[in-house]
């Protein structure tokens, strides 16, 4: 029997801003030569790996803000940077924001348990698999249960921000399967400002969400993507595909 295909938050919201992008990243094996490294992205990862150990009860090696300045350097992404000097800058601003993090949960009273770091998560919903990578599950007191996602690039968050999130979403609907009769809860902690919220969807709302997923879904895994005409958008000027997307003839970058 063949596997399902998996349908991830990262796919849906990679299609949604746009079809050919999505193509180039998951279906066309060409796209692979043509990313490159975001210095974005190193500096989420970076911070991600630190957090992880933080909050990681296997791993004693991150306890103290000493530590986790220390941990940050040796797991340092340099990938990306435009130069030594913005590296080093960021380098400075992602100390700062362990330093800080890991200084504020040290002093703040214990009211969760964290159960995994950096785990994937799966729900079979027929034709497909959700899947999704968390970056936290907490177990408040009371046996709420929570989801905690950092973001290093946002600059606030709040309980709308967490209702629109597609990602919060999905990992709700997929933790609803995993941890049955508890409630479910979805935090984003947005790391450079400092803020948090949380949010938890009622069972009408994620029963909406799974349906217009899922059709989202079915659409993705049934489009003709042989026959797939790139389509200009406002991104094209910044996108590593626009090479591939400039070969093909009916592709018109001033038609955006």
């Amino acid at each position: 029997m063949p596997r399902k295909p998996t349908i991830s938050p990262s796919k849906m919201t990679t299609y949604l801003a746009c079809p050919t992008k999505y193509m180039w990243t998951y279906i066309d094996s060409r796209g692979k030569w043509y990313l490159r490294s975001k210095s974005y992205y190193s500096f989420g990862t970076s911070l991600h790996s630190v957090l992880q150990r933080f909050h990681d009860s296997g791993d004693k090696g991150v306890t103290t803000t000493a530590e986790a300045v220390a941990a940050l350097e040796e797991s340092w992404v340099q990938a990306g940077y435009e130069s030594q000097e913005q590296m080093m800058q960021a380098l400075g601003e992602g100390k700062e924001i362990v330093e800080k993090y890991v200084e504020e949960s040290l002093a703040a009273p214990v009211t969760a348990k964290t159960l995994f770091v950096e785990k994937m998560f799966r729900r079979d919903l027929g034709s497909f698999v959700l899947i999704g990578r968390v970056d936290r599950i907490d177990e408040r007191e009371g046996g709420d249960i929570d989801i905690v996602d950092y973001k290093s690039g946002r600059s606030g968050v709040n309980e709308d921000d967490l209702r629109n999130d597609l990602a919060m979403s999905a990992y709700q609907l997929i933790l609803q399967e995993h941890f049955p009769g508890r409630k479910i809860w979805a935090t984003i902690i947005a790391l450079r400002a400092d803020s948090r919220a949380s949010v938890s969807f009622s069972t009408e709302e994620l029963e909406q969400f799974k349906q217009d997923m899922m059709a989202l879904a079915i659409e993705i895994l049934d489009r003709d993507w042989e026959n797939h005409v790139p389509v200009a958008k406002s991104l094209c000027s910044k996108c590593d595909f626009l090479p591939l997307c400039n070969k093909h003839p009916e592709f018109h970058l001033d038609s955006e």
